[in-house]
């Protein structure tokens, strides 16, 4: 055989060859190299989009946690006052039953000290009755002079 001749068929076959790959074998890989650079682009970006979710809903727990505790701190806030707003009233309802029970204290010492009067007026009336009795060596009939008697008592 003649080296240019088999430096001719080996040409041949090489471009056979080449043909053979570019119409059957390049057209599969291609597709696939393809399809797995569309599946790692779309890895990518749902992976770009998954981080895109996650600061989202992060930034969304931030605000739903800055609510809830201006919420906690209103709630407080409310139960402070209304603590207030019961002591303010039982200091108020202690204070009107003080009032209440001094004032019934007193009624109760203005009647004593009528009641003690009374009573003083009506042995000092049944004292001057006998110092009357003394001076004049009689008897005086309380009965009999009761009209006197109220008067001299009205005027102690």
């Amino acid at each position: 055989m003649n080296l240019n001749q088999t430096m001719i068929y080996q040409a041949i076959v090489f471009f056979i060859l080449a043909l053979f790959t570019m119409k059957f074998v390049w057209p599969p890989v291609i597709n696939a190299i393809d399809a797995r650079m569309k599946k790692i682009a779309d890895g990518l970006a749902a992976a770009d989009l998954g981080q895109a979710e996650k600061l989202a809903a992060e930034k969304r727990i931030q605000v739903e946690l800055a609510g809830a505790r201006e919420e906690g701190l209103q709630h407080i806030a409310h139960a402070e006052k209304r603590a207030a707003l019961i002591h303010e009233e039982a200091v108020h309802t202690a204070a009107e039953e003080a009032a209440r029970i001094i004032a019934a204290a007193k009624a109760e010492a203005d009647s004593l000290v009528a009641k003690a009067r009374e009573e003083l007026r009506d042995q000092v009336a049944v004292l001057a009755v006998k110092g009357a009795e003394q001076i004049l060596k009689r008897e005086v009939n309380a009965e009999a002079h009761a009209e006197m008697l109220n008067l001299l008592k009205t005027e102690l």
